[in-house]
């Protein structure tokens, strides 16, 4: 069966602290309710605690790191879920249901299987 990432982009908070504590009990009744076809998946720490690596002249080159994310966005890349689902319309419905769709947006892709 078809995997998809459901990639979180959504207010960038910090999950562990207790002001998240009600969205995390949403999150919590998702993955209860959604445990059949979730196959893995994470939180992320906010933005604040990124480093963004990059090589300046390609395979090779200098490696250049810097604190924060890659861009500054009012939604943030909060964490994924990867889900095991028919095809990409039950992938969208699950992804419907996941808490950081209710104020920011969820992006749902297929996932390559390089096994085959």
């Amino acid at each position: 069966m078809p995997q998809y990432a459901a990639i979180i982009y959504a207010t960038d908070i910090d999950p562990t602290t207790p002001e998240a504590t009600d969205l995390m009990k949403d999150y919590n009744e998702f993955g209860e309710g959604a445990a059949a076809v979730i196959r893995g998946g994470a939180a992320l720490y906010p933005t604040a605690t990124a480093t963004t690596v990059r090589v300046t002249g390609g395979k090779g080159g200098d490696l250049v790191t810097s604190d924060g994310p890659y861009a500054e966005t009012k939604e943030a890349l909060t964490g994924f879920y990867l889900l095991e689902c028919a095809d990409l319309d039950e992938a969208v419905k699950v992804a419907s249901r996941i808490p950081g769709a209710w104020d920011g947006a969820i992006e749902v892709r297929p996932v390559v299987d390089f096994g085959k």
